[in-house]
């Protein structure tokens, strides 16, 4: 039970560090391991006194907040699955999602969500609430669950094959795929993480990410449980660059991770108001979407530490290739890594094996993938052939054994024949020392077939136009890879994860445009 199952995992560290900090609330309060075992424990034979069964569907939906740490902690412990969902989603968004993971019961906090509510109810789902009043006290939930027979905890055994983690993939061309996820799943890719970083009980992490996807759920806060190591909650319950470097200096932070758009963030604060000091920090890591190499040199000068960039989707449980430590080898600017604890291939369209330097299909296969999508024969089919789980991103590997992306198959830009990586693109936009973020995307064009197309956000202060961005990608990138338009904005829309989608990106910026088809897919 011990290292296949998270829930084992997580009691032994409890047995072994059971004083030291495990989770805090910044500038409210601190629970160590042995206390939030205790919590867990009580709030999990609550769940089960009142009904809930092994592989029952339970949504939760919170800010980053206590509360939810526990009950979805809770609910695994009571071989139930965790749904955790976006609290920003519209009630037509939680009846999908509620519907699609066939959920039993919605937890929320005690403020509810409404939308969320409204959903439930349509869909005759029971909805209770969690609260954890005092650091002394049990988490208490609103009294619509009934009691039974709380001792029966002691007979729920959690099993590796137990369904713990229910989650949708963002979906870039079709509708969001439904990814269940096994304790095996999670204990693996706990373990992976753990070993790439060399996380301990010495480490200390201010989480920024929502808990609601798996980059912050895994690599933030139960990557860092199942090491001993201390997490920080923000007092806000969400990511504010304005607290961000205090809570990491208050609390000793050795580390964060984060998407390369609050990278760019906390980038801006520090050039527009520094800190008196910054923390010394092991490594910074990025994931989650492509991190420019001039981006990743800034923050490295700006915060003396090294940038390991990763690569991860929540089919594989998050973790699937990283950067190394420096003491483990260079860590390469542009390059997502090697493997982690899994095996990784680059496959053409048949099947076989590409050598170093030649682009295919990134391909991997380990304990900390999923089985499959919850009824979707047809994914299932696409996205696991030939023994292997296929990632639909296309990347080559060097001969050092690195992985380097070169996009989403889907997203390449095909004009007039040549096939454009946007990433590419994206990456000489980013060097510019004008420009905060940018993104490069395909459009449709009656004479190629697709252009491109790009919007950037300029930095704070700066007065570049679309001339001097042309003339700027003209002397760093041949002639048909260059923007056809450059749109200037403030904002770029992303997913609740941090993405930026280039498909919902084209649709935005083309819409401005009456005239212009929107494409279909692939942007």
């Amino acid at each position: 039970m011990e290292t296949t199952t998270l829930t084992g995992l997580l009691k032994l560290v409890a047995g072994k560090f059971p004083s030291r900090r495990a989770l805090s609330v910044s500038g409210k309060f601190d629970l160590s391991y042995a206390r939030l075992d205790e919590l867990i424990e009580k709030a999990a034979a609550r769940l089960v006194a009142a009904g809930v069964k092994p592989g029952e569907a339970v949504a939760l939906t919170f800010p980053n907040t206590v509360e939810f740490v526990i009950m979805f902690l809770a609910v695994i412990r009571a071989r139930a699955t965790a749904v955790p969902l976006n609290a920003a989603y519209t009630s037509d968004e939680f009846q999908f999602y509620l519907s699609d993971s066939e959920s039993k019961l919605l937890i929320t906090s005690k403020d509810g969500n409404e939308p969320a509510q409204a959903a439930a109810s349509k869909l005759g789902i029971s909805h209770v609430t969690a609260t954890l009043p005092q650091v002394d006290s049990e988490v208490t939930l609103s009294s619509t669950l009934s009691e039974s027979d709380a001792g029966s905890l002691e007979k729920v055994v959690n099993e590796p094959s137990d369904i713990s983690l229910f989650l949708h993939t963002s979906g870039t061309t079709s509708r969001p795929k439904g990814v269940p996820l096994s304790q095996l799943n999670l204990a693996s890719s706990v373990r992976n993480i753990i070993s790439v970083y060399k996380l301990t009980e010495s480490d200390s992490t201010v989480i920024v990410l929502p808990l609601f996807h798996v980059h912050g759920l895994l690599a933030g806060l139960l990557s860092s449980l199942g090491a001993g190591a201390a997490v920080t909650l923000p007092a806000a319950g969400r990511f504010s660059a304005s607290t961000f470097w205090s809570d990491m200096n208050k609390y000793n932070a050795t580390w964060y991770t984060a998407v390369p758009t609050i990278h760019q963030i906390i980038l801006d604060r520090h050039l527009t108001k520094p800190e008196p000091v910054y923390p010394k920090l092991r490594f910074i890591r990025s994931c989650s979407a492509s991190l420019a190499p001039a981006i990743m040199a800034r923050l490295e000068e700006a915060f003396g530490a090294p940038v390991l960039e990763a690569y991860a989707m929540t089919e594989a449980t998050h973790l699937m290739t990283s950067n190394p430590l420096p003491e483990n080898g260079p860590h390469v600017p542009g390059s997502v890594g090697k493997p982690v604890g899994q095996k990784m291939a680059i496959l053409n369209e048949n099947g076989v094996q590409q050598e170093a330097g030649v682009s295919g299909e990134v391909c991997i296969r380990g304990p900390n993938v999923t089985k499959g999508y919850k009824n979707n024969p047809e994914a299932n089919k696409s996205g696991f052939q030939f023994g292997w789980f296929h990632t639909g991103d296309l990347g080559y590997v060097d001969s050092d054994g690195y992985l380097h992306l070169v996009g989403r198959i889907k997203e390449l830009i095909n004009r007039g024949g040549e096939k454009i990586s946007p990433m590419e693109v994206d990456s000489v936009l980013l060097s510019h020392e004008d420009i905060a973020q940018a993104v490069a995307f395909g459009v449709p064009d009656d004479k190629y077939g697709e252009e491109i197309n790009c919007a950037i956000i300029p930095r704070e202060g700066s007065n570049i136009d679309e001339a001097e961005m042309l003339r700027f990608c003209k002397k760093n990138l041949a002639a048909f890879k260059v923007p056809k338009k450059v749109f200037i904005t403030d904002s770029l829309p992303k997913t609740a994860s941090g993405k930026i989608q280039r498909r919902i990106v084209a649709e935005h910026f083309l819409a401005q445009i009456s005239t212009a088809k929107v494409p279909k897919f692939g942007a």
